[in-house]
């Protein structure tokens, strides 16, 4: 199988949430100079120190709803901002909530309040299945900081949002809504990240339609996407009228019969997930073998 190393060395890195890769390279570039001692739940870190510095990077950005770091150009040595509405924008305020977690230092937190609440209008957007990415990597870090009842609605109603692009007869939540003459109902493996927001609405608010669409949308995906390999497809594309699949093809991947490392971890962490909330163990096992083959691969 042919795929993406970049890629892959890139998102094998996803442990905790997506957006930790940041935060884990930034551990990473630090630590054989300097091991942080962690006492009562807080990471201890001289205010002079290399990791401190690096830290303080995340407090000088200036924000607004259309300007939320993304990435940084060691080249150029600028930062690549997006608006609320992309993917990563909740990436950002998270690594915030989690620094916060980290140093209990109260800027850390006061930013990503701030930044969090930038992206609030995202969660009345129904075109887009990056619902998770975005609004559970910030309001639900922030929720688990904090325990703030906005917080709780804003992750109910992004839950309610996402759950609009779902279709009973195919049993996903369709993917993209560009390229409709060539997909008629697309669902790529990254869709599996999105399910956690999901998950946990149906835990704070009581109401099981979440968790049935998340479960149903995993299922499927666990159908059709896996090859005997257990490799995964980057997209499904499935027939509305009979639900039946139409196509297995890539998007990002080297060709539709790659493997692409970006959306095999994806799927790795996904079904993981999904046994953690579920405890399904055919989940577990999804997750073990789609591991194996990216490892030996």
């Amino acid at each position: 199988m042919r795929k993406n190393n970049y890629c892959k060395q890139l998102y094998f890195s996803l442990s905790r949430y997506r957006y930790s890769i940041i935060l884990i390279l930034i551990v990473n570039v630090t630590s054989c100079k300097e091991i942080p001692q962690k006492k009562e739940g807080i990471l201890r870190i001289s205010a002079d120190s290399p990791l401190q510095i690096r830290y303080q990077k995340f407090l000088d950005y200036r924000i607004d709803s259309i300007s939320i770091p993304r990435s940084y150009d060691p080249k150029t040595k600028k930062v690549f901002k997006v608006a609320s509405k992309d993917w990563t924008s909740g990436f950002y305020p998270g690594n915030l909530w989690q620094l916060y977690k980290l140093t209990g230092k109260t800027a850390f937190k006061s930013k990503a309040m701030e930044s969090t609440d930038y992206i609030e209008l995202e969660k009345y957007n129904d075109g887009t299945h990056d619902m998770g990415f975005k609004m559970y990597c910030s309001f639900g870090e922030g929720f688990e900081v904090t325990k703030n009842d906005h917080y709780k609605s804003v992750l109910i109603q992004s839950a309610i949002t996402l759950s609009t692009r779902f279709n009973k007869k195919v049993g996903s939540i369709r993917s993209w809504d560009f390229n409709k003459d060539i997909w008629e109902y697309p669902v790529i493996i990254d869709n599996m990240m999105n399910l956690e927001l999901l998950f946990e609405a149906t835990k704070i608010s009581g109401d099981s339609t979440f968790h049935k669409i998340a479960v149903q949308h995993a299922n499927t995906t666990l159908k059709n996407h896996f090859r005997e390999d257990n490799s995964s497809f980057h997209v499904v594309v499935y027939d509305t009228v009979t639900g039946r699949v139409k196509d297995k093809v890539t998007h990002q991947g080297f060709n539709d019969n790659s493997s692409w490392a970006r959306g095999q971890a994806l799927g790795i962490y996904g079904f993981t997930m999904c046994y953690r909330y579920t405890g399904n163990l055919v989940y577990l096992e999804q997750a073990r073998k789609s591991a194996e083959f990216y490892v030996k691969t």
